[in-house]
C-alpha cells in the first residue's frame, strides 16, 4: 500500500503533468496513520531540511509585529499543550469547540487535539451567542478553547459542566489558560492512538436554506485528503503561503493547516483589524508570500488597486468558495503576469476539481477533477449528461477526501454512503473535461422554458466599473414563469441611479442573449450572506416570490427595463 509519504512525493513529482499525475495516483493507506503524531512530528519537526524552517508566521498589521514559529518548536509547544488539556480530563472521542482568531495558540491547540484525539468543533468568532450554543449543544462539546475575546460569550451559553481553556493571558475562575502549558514535558505519548477511521473534526455547514448540518471528518479524510488540496495549490516545501479565510471554516483547514504542512510550507497568516486591500497587498509583497489562495470577494477588492505597482514574490494564485469571473483573472494577468487558478470543494471534501499548475486555464472553468477525484455530472433523473449535478463516484472510486457523513443525533453518521455522493452544484463538462460552474441546484432557474445561471448573469453585471458585487434571483412573471432581477451593491462614488442603471443594461444587453438579460436592477447596500460570507440567494428567492413589488420596501433604488426605450438601451 502507498505511504502517505510516497503519495506526496508522487504529486510533487508530477505538480506540472496533470494527466500522469491522474492516471497514477493512490490514496495512501491511512488506516493506523496519525497525520499529528506521524507527519508533523515524526517527519517535519525532525528532519534536518524542515525542523527549523517556519511551520508559522503571523503578521499583525495593528500591532506592527511579525513572528514566526519554527516545525520543531512547533511541535514541542503543541505537546505541552496536549499535556495540558489531558491533565484537565480531555480524552479520546472528547468534542472541543475551538474559537479563536489566527494566533499562534489556534495551530497549537489543533495540533495537541490530534495527538489527543480529541474531535475539534472549528468556530469562527464572528458567531452570534445563540450560533455557538447551538455547536455546544448540537456538537455535543465537552469543552472550549476560546481566545480571551470570546470568553463571555461562551460563558452565557456554556452548560455548567464545560470545561473552559482560554488561549493566552490570565484565566478568569472556572478557566484554565493555555499559558499553564509553559512548564509542562515536551513529550507526548497519547493515553489511546486516533488514526484512521477515528473522528477529528466537526464542522457547521453555511446554513444557507437551513439550519447548519454537522460535517464530520475523519483523521483520514481532511489531514490526509489534503493531498488534492496540495496540488491544487501547486505548493512545494519551503514556500510561503497565505490563505485569506478565517480561522472556523474548512477553507481555513484546508490552506492553512493540512495543504501547505502536508507540502512542508510555511502557514502564512496576515492580520488586519477589517479587510482593507492595499495594506494586505503591501504586506504580501513585503513578506515574500510565494503563494496565494483568496475568495473572489477579495480579489475583486484587490483589482481596485494599482496590482502593477505591487512588487511581489508570488508564483502561483488561486481562488476558491465561489467561481470567479473571467475579467477579474484577466486584470491579475496583465498586472502580475499570473493566472488565477480556480479550484472547486466543499466543506464535505478537500479539493475536488480545479485548474492544476501548469495547465491551460479556460476562461470561467473551475478546472478538471484532481487527482483521486472521480466526478459525475447527472441529469435529474441520475443519467450521464454534459450539464449536470456534480457527483462523486463512491465505492471502490471513494475519495479519500470525502466526509464521514452528516452526523445527526445520537452520533449517527450518513448521506455519504452508497454508490454516489451528490454535491448540490450543478456544472457544465466540455470536450477537454474541464468543468464550468452553473449553480447550485436550487438557484438555476428556467425564464420562458430555458435554463437561467446566476452565476453567469451576476459575472456579467461585475464587469461593469459600478458594481462592486451581485445578486441574481428570479422574480415570478405571469408570461415567463419567471424573469432575472438583479440586486446590486454600487461601487465606491458609483450612484444608484438611473443612469448607473441604463449603462448596466446596455451592457447586460450587448453581452447576453434576450431570454437571459436581467429585467430589474435594485440597488442595495448590501446582500444577504451567511456567516461564511456566502451570499443567500435563498433570501431573495423569498422576498421575489412572497411580494415583488414590497422586494425594495428598505428605500432601494429600483429601475425596470421596461422604463427605458430602444433608443436609450442603443449602444
Amino acid at each position: 500500500m502507498t505511504s502517505f509519504a510516497e503519495a506526496r512525493a508522487f504529486l510533487l513529482r508530477h505538480r506540472e503533468d496533470y494527466e500522469a499525475a491522474v492516471a497514477g495516483f493512490r490514496w495512501p493507506d491511512a488506516t493506523d496513520f496519525n497525520w499529528a503524531l506521524d507527519w508533523f512530528d515524526a517527519v517535519l519537526a525532525t528532519e534536518p531540511d524542515s525542523r527549523d524552517r517556519p511551520a508559522l508566521r503571523i503578521v499583525d498589521l495593528a500591532a506592527g509585529t511579525d513572528r514566526s514559529i519554527g516545525f520543531a518548536d512547533l511541535s514541542r509547544r503543541s505537546n505541552r499543550v496536549a499535556n495540558l488539556l489531558a491533565g484537565r480530563g480531555i480524552a479520546k472521542g472528547d468534542r472541543v469547540v475551538l474559537l479563536a482568531g489566527s494566533v499562534q495558540p489556534l495551530w497549537e491547540a489543533m495540533l495537541a487535539a490530534m495527538k489527543l484525539g480529541a474531535v475539534v468543533i472549528p468556530a469562527t468568532t464572528a458567531l452570534t451567542a445563540s450560533e455557538l450554543g447551538d455547536r455546544l449543544e448540537r456538537g455535543r462539546a465537552r469543552a472550549v478553547v476560546a481566545a480571551p475575546d470570546q470568553a463571555a460569550k461562551c460563558e452565557a451559553v456554556a452548560s455548567p459542566g464545560t470545561l473552559r481553556f482560554v488561549t493566552e493571558g490570565p484565566a478568569a475562575p472556572g478557566w484554565t489558560s493555555l499559558d499553564e502549558a509553559e512548564g509542562l514535558p515536551d513529550g507526548f505519548a497519547p493515553a489511546q492512538r486516533a488514526s484512521g477511521e477515528d473522528p477529528l473534526l466537526l464542522y457547521f455547514t453555511s446554513g444557507t436554506t437551513a439550519l447548519p448540518k454537522l460535517v464530520r471528518h475523519s483523521h483520514a479524510s481532511y489531514p490526509v485528503g489534503a493531498l488534492s488540496t496540495l496540488y491544487w495549490l501547486g505548493l512545494k516545501p519551503g514556500d510561503l503561503h497565505l490563505n485569506v479565510s478565517s480561522p472556523g471554516w474548512a477553507k481555513h483547514a484546508w490552506s492553512s493547516v493540512f495543504a501547505p504542512w502536508a507540502a512542508g510550507a510555511t502557514v502564512v497568516a496576515i492580520n488586519q483589524p477589517r479587510f482593507e486591500a492595499a495594506p494586505l497587498l503591501a504586506a504580501i509583497a513585503r513578506c515574500g508570500v510565494t503563494t496565494l489562495c483568496a475568495p473572489p470577494t477579495a480579489w475583486r477588492l484587490f483589482v481596485q488597486e494599482d496590482l502593477a505597482a505591487v512588487r511581489t514574490s508570488l508564483r502561483e494564485v488561486c481562488g476558491a468558495g465561489e467561481p470567479l469571473n473571467p475579467e477579474v483573472i484577466e486584470t491579475v494577468r496583465r498586472a502580475w503576469g499570473l493566472t488565477i487558478r480556480d479550484g472547486y470543494g466543499q466543506t464535505e471534501t478537500t479539493a475536488q476539481v480545479g485548474n492544476s499548475p501548469g495547465q491551460p486555464v479556460k476562461p470561467g472553468a473551475m478546472g478538471r477533477p484532481l487527482p483521486g477525484y472521480v466526478v459525475d455530472l447527472l441529469d435529474p433523473d441520475g443519467r450521464p449528461a454534459a450539464e449536470g449535478e456534480v457527483c462523486l463516484r463512491l465505492g471502490a472510486s471513494r475519495p479519500l477526501g470525502l466526509m464521514q457523513g452528516y452526523e445527526g443525533e445520537g452520533g449517527t453518521v450518513g448521506g455519504a454512503d452508497g454508490a454516489l455522493f451528490r454535491t448540490g452544484d450543478v456544472a457544465f463538462r466540455d470536450a477537454d473535461r474541464y468543468l464550468t460552474f452553473v449553480g447550485r441546484a436550487d438557484d438555476v432557474f428556467k425564464s420562458s422554458d430555458y435554463r437561467i445561471s446566476p452565476f453567469e448573469l451576476e459575472s456579467v453585471l461585475v464587469e461593469h466599473p459600478a458594481v462592486i458585487e451581485a445578486a441574481v434571483v428570479p422574480r415570478p412573471d405571469p408570461l415567463r414563469l419567471a424573469v432575472p432581477v438583479a440586486y446590486v451593491i454600487p461601487a465606491a462614488g458609483a450612484a444608484p441611479d438611473r443612469a448607473t442603471a441604463l449603462s448596466i443594461f446596455r451592457l447586460l444587453g450587448a453581452r447576453l442573449a434576450p431570454f437571459k438579460r436581467v429585467r430589474h436592477i435594485v440597488f442595495v447596500d448590501a446582500l444577504p450572506k451567511t456567516i461564511s460570507g456566502k451570499i443567500r440567494r435563498v433570501e431573495l428567492r423569498r422576498r421575489e416570490s412572497a411580494a415583488p413589488e414590497a422586494a425594495p420596501s428598505t428605500g432601494a433604488a429600483v429601475f425596470d427595463l421596461a422604463g427605458f426605450t430602444a433608443d436609450d438601451l442603443a449602444p
